[in-house]
């Protein structure tokens, strides 16, 4: 009985030996996930802002160990935020890194630059030309330094936010820049929405971008129209909108609902061809981590032949 009892402990003990022993080989002898380049805090100069312009970029896994070129996605922050935002919030690094592996992704570039607080536009004194600096400046400076497929067939759009309206004020505007958009929680509002804005959200938020002291009907400027979504999707040319992809996503419990609502049945009264998209959640980033790699694939899909 005792013979029989030390020789089960001897088991026991050699069966966690084992496993010690197999747990510390692991990561030698185990194949790791390959690991895409996150730069973080770069800068390149703007003549037309006249000031340096941060970006956040993301490289895939073979990136340092291929000649070849990538398609692009750039990806907008949210209101007060950075360039770092979706690396340190949205993860979307790990989440590429996973979706690459797994070939749910092809190998892509995701350029994230700082918009600080200028929703990506140009302002209606034309003096913080942001928009401009992006198009004419940022793109090509990417397509100049990296490994890029430098045409709009390659190139995607991708934001939440303020980011989001950015995203579809970009894809609205320059479709020949965009093949595929994907807007998480836009930052669109109804007519009725800015004119209702209390007086000092309105002055904080906008007055430096579409004029200061505006109240009630005045707010709805030719310029802010001029950049509005919803105004975009109703009176653009049906054939340059349509060129464009568009996957639109927004939380039932988020207070950007009316708009992206909105801009839905718009697109959808004109026929746009779209996906849109209302999951569980709010205006937070457990919401965009969770759809971001959906939108990704969504743009993905119009690299592919």
């Amino acid at each position: 009985m005792e013979e029989n009892i030390k020789w089960k402990r001897g088991q026991i003990i050699l069966f966690l030996a084992l496993t010690v022993v197999l747990w510390l080989l692991l990561p030698v002898t185990g194949q790791a996930q390959p690991t895409g380049k996150v730069q973080e805090g770069l800068r390149f100069s703007s003549q037309i802002l006249s000031q340096e312009i941060r970006y956040t970029i993301y490289l895939p896994p073979d990136y340092e160990t291929s000649n070849r070129r990538y398609p692009v996605v750039y990806l907008l922050h949210g209101y007060t935020d950075s360039d770092l935002a979706w690396v340190q919030f949205g993860q979307v690094n790990l989440i590429a890194d996973i979706a690459i592996s797994s070939g749910e992704l092809p190998p892509i570039i995701i350029v994230m630059p700082d918009g600080g607080v200028s929703w990506y536009i140009n302002d209606y004194q034309g003096k913080v030309r942001y928009e401009d600096m992006f198009c004419q400046e940022l793109i090509p400076y990417i397509d100049s330094n990296y490994r890029t497929r430098a045409s709009r067939e390659f190139r995607g759009v991708a934001g939440l936010s303020m980011g989001g309206w950015g995203t579809l004020v970009y894809a609205l505007r320059h479709p020949d820049l965009f093949t595929a958009a994907a807007a998480f929680s836009a930052a669109v509002w109804t007519d009725e929405e800015i004119i209702a804005t209390d007086d000092k959200t309105y002055e904080q938020m906008f007055g430096r971008l579409y004029g200061p002291g505006l109240k009630g009907r005045e707010r709805l400027t030719a310029h802010f129209q001029g950049y509005n979504p919803l105004q975009l999707v109703n009176t653009l040319p049906l054939d340059k909108i349509k060129s464009v992809r568009f996957y639109l996503d927004c939380g039932d419990d988020d207070f950007l609902y009316k708009g992206n609502a909105a801009l839905h049945v718009a697109m959808r009264d004109r026929k746009i061809p779209h996906e849109a998209r209302m999951r569980d959640g709010a205006h937070t980033w457990s919401y965009w981590r969770t759809g971001i790699l959906d939108g990704l694939k969504f743009i993905s899909v119009s690299f592919s032949r």
